[in-house]
């Protein structure tokens, strides 16, 4: 296995990029797996969040037994089996009181269209924590990961996720031409109305025409400040190049 790859890293960016997915559930009565087509964003930390109708087989299911599996893929052009895919396993939690606000702005950021439907009453927002995952990334790139090697720390991040809404409404409103710079200049992406979709104290996610893309931070922000400081540094280290 070479020495610069990093499946941490790999899992966590898929993690992170992927919007759809392949949900597994048990179904009721029988047990036999049950695998459906879902959207999918992040919580704060990473965990997946989905938005699924009680109408709907994998969510009668999921109600009844709370274990999952999810699968996301790289979609990388050519063979699929080429491309990096993890396999999460855990457990689905409806969303509460507590997070339902973060987990609905987090997830309407990535899916805008889903506003349309998801204040249908037979809609509900869940996220999935994992209690591992597994990762292929190619030949010999086979690797089994626990929850705490691929998601974010959030235990003291509590002020830029409560400012996060304000910071993704900034960039996208004020700061267009920075969000082409991280793309195009420090990721290598074509240009395009690249939007922010989300950032936590790890990095800011992208967005245009369908495409997504990670802008990891060289080193982690927990607060406002940091934040506004971190975005300046990576804009100027962009127009640099």
């Amino acid at each position: 296995m070479s020495a610069s790859f990093n499946p941490n890293r790999v899992t966590h960016s898929l993690l992170r990029r992927s919007r759809q997915g392949a949900l597994a559930t048990l179904m009721v009565g029988s047990g036999d797996p049950y695998c459906s087509l879902v959207n999918v964003a992040t919580a704060s930390d990473g965990a997946p969040i989905i938005l699924i109708s009680r109408l709907a087989v994998h969510t009668r299911n999921l109600l009844a037994d709370s274990r999952v599996s999810l699968m996301l893929d790289e979609r990388a052009p050519g063979d699929p089996l080429e491309g990096s895919r993890i396999m999460l396993s855990g457990k689905a939690e409806q969303a509460t009181d507590d997070n339902r606000e973060v987990l609905r702005r987090r997830y309407l950021n990535a899916h805008p269209s889903a506003a349309d439907y998801a204040e249908f009453a037979d809609f509900s927002f869940f996220v999935i924590r994992p209690s591992g995952a597994h990762l292929v990334a190619g030949f010999g790139r086979i690797v089994d990961l626990k929850p705490e090697q691929f998601l974010t720390d959030i235990s003291v991040a509590d002020e830029l996720i409560l400012a996060e809404q304000g910071a993704v409404d900034h960039m996208n409103e004020d700061h267009r031409e920075a969000l082409a710079l991280y793309a195009t200049k420090l990721l290598g992406a074509e240009a395009a109305e690249w939007r922010c979709s989300g950032c936590d104290p790890e990095g800011l996610d992208l967005m245009a025409d369908g495409r997504t893309l990670r802008l990891e931070f060289p080193e982690r922000v927990t607060t406002p400040g940091a934040l506004r400081k971190m975005l300046v540094r990576l804009a100027d280290e962009a127009r640099a190049k």
